[in-house]
């Protein structure tokens, strides 16, 4: 059967991370069901909804089974550790409301609530070698971040979106939010955290041609 493709910006906004690609239609059905779930106003904001269309990323939306997840801190560190979803959880929670920025031009804000990635790392115990974090995902998926940027911004690994649990779309159980960077590096489905000493490291879309700073200041569209 056929199905029609939307390219509203409301619905687009489901970005990504893997270079935001072209999306399905949701249900109005579901649709109308997240809208009564989470918020989409905090603080005079207006915010993006967390739930949106399927995204064409590199295997398709992943759907994690939770019991038998595990979270791994491996790499560059003291002792590699592995955390149940429980076990991110029960870290120290932040909310950040950070507006994710697509390559094609469109953004969406959202409120995320998670664990800062300093407080996972930490305990694991980085090597003074580390610079540099790959995160890996269960579909492949691979994107890296400067270990100082992390630390400087604060960035978080989220598991709520807009006050409700994190949407497999939106890579349920972890997405990073990679603040002041493009989509791409916003990796979803995270299932490790990898320290390395190589700050030339490239992920998927990144040996494919996009920069590896993927920094905001680098589009001209940037608002």
């Amino acid at each position: 059967m056929k199905r029609t493709i939307y390219f509203s910006p409301l619905l687009l906004f489901v970005f990504l991370l893997t270079a935001c690609g072209v999306y399905d239609g949701i249900s109005g059905a579901t649709d109308n069901r997240y809208q009564e779930l989470e918020i989409r106003e905090y603080n005079g904001t207006k915010l993006d909804p967390a739930v949106g269309p399927r995204d064409n990323s590199i295997k398709g939306t992943q759907h994690v089974d939770i019991n038998s997840f595990v979270l791994k801190v491996s790499g560059f560190v003291k002792s590699s550790v592995s955390l149940a979803y429980d076990d991110v959880l029960a870290l120290p929670v932040y909310e950040k409301l950070i507006t994710l920025h697509c390559i094609e031009g469109w953004k969406a804000t959202v409120l995320w609530k998670g664990a800062l990635l300093k407080d996972i790392i930490d305990l694991a115990g980085a090597d003074d070698q580390a610079d540099t974090v790959i995160f890996h995902s269960v579909d492949g998926y691979t994107t890296s971040l400067p270990m100082q940027d992390i630390i400087d911004k604060n960035m978080i690994l989220a598991y709520s979106s807009n006050k409700i649990t994190l949407p497999p779309e939106l890579g349920y159980p972890f997405i990073v939010v990679a603040e002041d960077k493009l989509g791409y590096k916003w990796a979803r489905w995270v299932n490790e955290i990898e320290l390395s000493d190589n700050p030339n490291y490239k992920g998927y879309w990144e040996r494919r041609g996009f920069d590896n700073e993927a920094d905001l200041s680098g589009i001209g569209n940037n608002q």
